[in-house]
């Protein structure tokens, strides 16, 4: 890319030095035919100027236009990037799930299967698209939800209320599955009794605001900002710079996480 740069810069000086010749050339002529007409070599001379400052602000435009461009690829091949680390351990754990009940329950695997397929495949294929509607992202999380009620042999408090007469909104996929990934990750999976994940999703007025609070074991470590949290703030970051605020709070035994999205 420097070299495309550089030559710009080459095309740029060439068309400088042959304008500022062939002004020379017509300064000389001018100025010969016009000797004692100060006024019109004043004029002149004043175009001849306004000349070279376009020149020059053409050339900072186009170099300022292929550094926003480069700019906006970076960014995408970050966010694709980003994109392709979202939950694969779930997925390997998932598997390992299977490969322990296929011989213990066989129905039991097939349709954990079958859900984890359409978990692939949505994570594959419209994981890579820049939006989804939002009905499939709510549809990935029940999935997620169903695939976990079947997989824990222990009673899970588990609520997904979802407040919204429209489901179409536009968001970027896989936004809210890091959230619920932790909650059973750093709550559900270390308790034994009385583990609880409760989720509201509200979408209105161009706005989506999803809530999630979930209890963990306070003789464990309390959950912090791991690898998820940072790719999920960061891929905020790229998409909707100003539009979102993420809050992350806890207590004792309680962690509670607050995502909100506007200008939908």
């Amino acid at each position: 890319m420097n070299v495309k740069i550089s030559d710009r810069k080459k095309k740029f000086i060439k068309r400088f030095y042959t304008i500022a010749l062939i002004c020379v050339g017509v300064i000389i002529v001018v100025f010969n035919d016009s000797l004692g007409k100060l006024e019109g070599f004043v004029e002149f001379i004043a175009l001849y100027f306004i000349l070279i400052f376009v020149s020059i602000a053409y050339w900072l435009f186009k170099q300022i236009k292929s550094l926003i461009r480069l700019k906006n690829e970076k960014s995408k091949t970050e966010l694709m990037h980003l994109k392709s680390q979202v939950n694969p351990h779930f997925f390997f754990n998932m598997l390992n799930n299977l490969y322990g009940l296929v011989d213990k329950d066989a129905k039991k695997a097939q349709e954990l299967i079958l859900k984890l397929s359409d978990m692939m495949r949505y994570s594959i294929y419209d994981g890579e698209k820049d939006t989804v509607l939002l009905s499939e992202e709510i549809t990935y999380l029940e999935n997620y939800i169903e695939l976990h009620k079947m997989r824990y042999h222990k009673a899970i408090d588990i609520q997904f209320n979802i407040d919204t007469n429209d489901t179409d909104y536009e968001i970027m996929p896989l936004l809210f599955i890091i959230l619920l990934e932790n909650a059973f990750k750093h709550g559900v999976e270390n308790l034994r009794e009385y583990a609880y994940v409760h989720i509201n999703l509200m979408a209105n007025n161009n706005r989506v605001t999803f809530e999630i609070e979930n209890n963990f074991d306070e003789t464990q470590d309390a959950p912090n900002a791991g690898i998820g949290i940072k790719n999920l703030k960061r891929r905020l970051e790229l998409v909707y710079p100003k539009n979102h605020t993420l809050t992350l709070s806890k207590t004792d035994t309680i962690y509670n996480a607050t995502l909100t999205i506007t200008g939908l």
